[in-house]
C-alpha cells in the first residue's frame, strides 16, 4: 500500500507543485495520473521513489515512511520507465531484460526463467533473447522495454509516460500488454498520463490533479458518470460523459417499470382480451410472486384452442436481461440481434421488474447523442400547411 499524508512540496519562490496531497493506493491497483501540465503528476508519482522530497508530510509504503529508508535501497525496489524505453543496442535482449536483476545479482537461473517467463506472457518467441535490440521491429524493441520494467519483480512500477510518443496502433499494444501483465503479475503501477483514454483505459483508479491539488480520485466509472466539477467535466469532455451513459448506465434508468403481464393459470382467452385492449402482441407470464416464467406471443395461440387451453399451455421462453445490465448491451441486443424488447429481471429474485423496449433505446441514443443537434436552417422541414390544403 502507498500512502501520501498531508504531503506538499513547494519550490523557492513559492511554486507550488503538490497542496496537502492525501492518497491511498491498493496493493494490486493501477493507479493513472492526470492533469494539466504543471499539475503536480510527476510531482506525485516521483515522491514515491524519493525522486523528489516532501516539503512536509510524509509518504509510507506499506506502512513505512520512506523518507528513514536508504534511497538506493527504495529504488531498488522500485521500478521505474521513462518515455524514452530505450534498449541497449550492444546487449542481446536477454541481457536487456535481465539489467535490474543482474545488478541485483541474481543467479543466473533465475534470470533465465523470469526472461523466458516474461517473454512467453508477452507472446514472443523465446529465440528473440538472443536477438539483438536492431533485428526487433520498433514495436517489438518497445515491448520488450515493458518487460525489462517488470523483471526484476518489484511490487511497485512507476511510468511516467510510457507510450506519449509512439503511433496509434503501437501505443494500443503496449497499453494492452502492460494491463495484462499488471493483472497477472499482481503489481502495483503508478502511470503517469496526459492523454485521458489513456487513463480511463488502463486505471483502476484515476488521480484528477490541478495547481498541485487531487480534484478527484475515483473510478473511471464514477469519473465518466459523475465528475466532481467543471474543471473534472471539461478534462473528460462531453463526448466521453455522453458515452459513459452507455457505458456505464444500467438499463434500470431507460426501461418501462410496468410491463403488461399475466399468470400462467389465467385462461388463454384473458390473454388475448388483455393484448387486443392494450395493443400489444406479447405478454409476459408470472407466477404469483411476479417471477418471470416466459412470454406469449399473439401469433402463436391457435384461436381453436383458446377456449380450453391455459396461458401456460401457449408459453415461450423469455430472452431476458438483469436491472444491472449496461445500456449499451441493450442497444446490441435490440439493435443488432433483432430483439423487439427485452424483459428485465431482478438478478436475485428474477422478478419481472421492467421492459426496455426499441422506442427507450431510441430515446436513450437521442438523449445521449442527439440532444444537443440543432438543424440548420436548410435542414428544417415547414410543417406550416398552404392555404390550398386548410380544409
Amino acid at each position: 500500500m502507498i500512502e501520501f499524508i498531508n504531503v506538499s512540496k513547494i519550490y523557492p519562490g513559492n511554486l507550488v507543485a503538490m497542496d496537502n496531497v492525501n492518497l491511498k493506493f491498493n496493493t494490486g491497483e493501477f493507479i493513472c495520473l492526470i492533469g494539466t501540465s504543471g499539475s503536480g503528476k510527476t510531482t506525485c508519482m516521483r515522491m514515491i521513489n524519493r525522486m523528489n522530497i516532501p516539503t512536509s508530510g510524509v509518504v509510507k509504503i506499506d506502512g513505512r515512511d520512506i523518507s528513514k529508508v536508504n534511497a538506493v535501497d527504495l529504488r531498488r525496489q522500485i521500478g521505474y520507465v521513462i518515455q524514452q524505453i530505450g534498449l541497449m543496442p550492444h546487449m542481446t535482449i536477454y541481457e536487456n531484460i535481465v539489467m535490474v536483476p543482474k545488478l541485483l545479482k541474481w543467479p543466473k537461473d533465475k534470470m533465465d526463467k523470469i526472461a523466458a517467463d516474461l517473454l512467453d506472457k508477452a507472446d514472443m518467441p523465446k529465440s528473440y533473447l538472443d536477438y539483438y535490440p536492431q533485428e526487433l521491429s520498433g514495436g517489438q524493441q518497445q515491448r520488450i522495454g515493458v518487460l525489462r520494467a517488470l523483471a526484476a519483480d518489484q511490487e511497485i512500477i512507476l511510468m511516467d509516460e510510457p507510450f506519449g510518443a509512439l503511433d496509434p496502433i503501437t501505443r494500443e499494444t503496449l497499453q494492452q500488454l502492460i494491463k495484462k501483465l499488471q493483472k497477472e503479475m499482481g503489481k502495483t503501477i503508478v502511470f503517469v498520463t496526459h492523454d485521458m483514454d489513456e487513463a480511463l483505459q488502463l486505471s483502476d483508479r484515476t488521480v484528477v490533479m490541478d495547481k498541485g491539488k487531487v480534484i478527484q480520485f475515483d473510478t473511471p466509472e464514477n469519473i465518466l458518470t459523475n465528475p466532481v466539477n467543471e474543471f473534472v467535466r471539461n478534462m473528460v469532455g462531453e463526448d466521453r460523459i455522453n458515452q459513459a451513459k452507455f457505458d456505464y448506465d444500467h438499463v434500470e434508468k431507460i426501461m418501462n417499470k410496468n410491463p403488461i403481464t399475466i399468470q400462467a393459470d389465467k385462461p388463454a382467452t384473458d390473454a388475448v382480451r388483455l393484448m387486443h385492449d392494450k395493443r400489444v402482441d406479447t405478454l409476459f407470464v408470472i407466477n404469483e410472486d411476479g417471477v418471470l416464467q416466459g412470454h406469449v406471443d399473439f401469433f402463436r395461440i391457435d384461436r381453436k384452442e383458446i377456449k380450453t387451453k391455459k396461458v401456460r399451455d401457449f408459453l415461450n421462453e423469455a430472452t431476458y436481461v438483469y436491472s444491472d445490465t449496461k445500456i449499451r448491451d441493450v442497444i446490441y441486443y435490440i439493435n443488432d440481434l433483432g430483439y423487439k424488447n427485452m424483459p428485465v429481471v431482478d438478478k436475485e429474485s428474477h422478478k419481472l421488474v421492467g421492459l426496455a423496449t426499441r422506442a427507450s433505446v431510441v430515446e436513450a441514443l437521442y438523449d445521449g447523442l442527439w440532444s444537443d443537434y440543432q438543424p440548420e436552417d436548410e435542414d428544417q422541414i415547414d410543417i406550416t400547411p398552404h392555404e390550398e390544403e386548410i380544409v
